[in-house]
């Protein structure tokens, strides 16, 4: 699937012009909210990956009218909350096709931010399918359940980070780990879990990621996997 990266590489240029954009403008402005907390607060970063995803399913013969990306119709049921919105939702014969969340972080505050994007994905997952099991989407096979996430490549991302260990020991593959690595962990393990049917990790520094390049630090996390458990799903038993 070249196009597939292809396609991704455009998503990852559009999100740093995007970002570039309105940290200016929120500057200009005299905003307190300036840097990259400016940029991060400003949204819309992450819409250059939903439409290639709303794409890649356009592609795949599901229609426009089930396939959901603006915010009044991106909104599900949740068990332990009212509602979630989700940034892409496929709604078919009145039962959830799937939903897709694409998220990102940057520095140089990677520590808290890194728990916060773990703990909102896990809760996501766990108010969707329990939702799910209480028939709140219909009946039907269970639908699929995506996660894309751009991180920032620095040295801050790659650096090895020692862990607090104040009572009993962190699991082996944490010692040491980079907040590259640790993500890297998390979204494998998502998928291992079951939490996520499909997820996709992407590395891109800000001076290249303008032009569109990034990496992909494991197989099972690339955007390729991503695009064809996508299609997968939506061939077979979403039919």
């Amino acid at each position: 699937m070249p196009r597939v990266r292809q396609r991704f590489s455009q998503a990852v240029a559009a999100y740093w012009a995007v970002r570039a954009a309105q940290g200016k403008k929120q500057k200009a402005a005299g905003r307190s909210d300036q840097g990259a907390r400016a940029a991060a607060t400003g949204g819309k970063q992450m819409d250059g990956f939903i439409s290639v995803i709303a794409e890649l399913l356009a592609g795949a013969g599901v229609s426009s009218d089930e396939i959901h990306t603006r915010k009044a119709v991106q909104t599900l049921p949740g068990f332990f909350r009212p509602t979630k919105e989700w940034d892409l939702l496929v709604v078919r014969d009145d039962r959830l096709l799937l939903a897709l969340e694409a998220k990102s972080q940057v520095g140089p505050s990677f520590g808290n931010n890194f728990n916060n994007r773990t703990e909102e994905a896990m809760g996501s997952a766990l108010d969707l399918w329990t939702a799910f099991r209480e028939g709140a989407f219909g009946n039907g096979p269970a639908p699929w359940l995506g996660y894309v996430l751009l991180l920032e490549d620095c040295e801050a991302s790659r650096r090895p980070v020692t862990p607090r260990e104040p009572h009993f020991h962190v699991f082996p593959e944490f010692r040491q780990a980079s907040y590259a690595q640790r993500y890297e962990l998390f979204c494998r393990k998502l998928v291992r879990e079951r939490h996520y049917s499909s997820t996709a990790f992407l590395l891109s520094d800000r001076g290249s990621g303008a032009k569109g390049k990034f990496l992909e630090p494991a197989d099972d996390l690339s955007v390729t996997q991503f695009a064809e458990a996508l299609l997968a799903h939506v061939g077979s038993g979403a039919k």
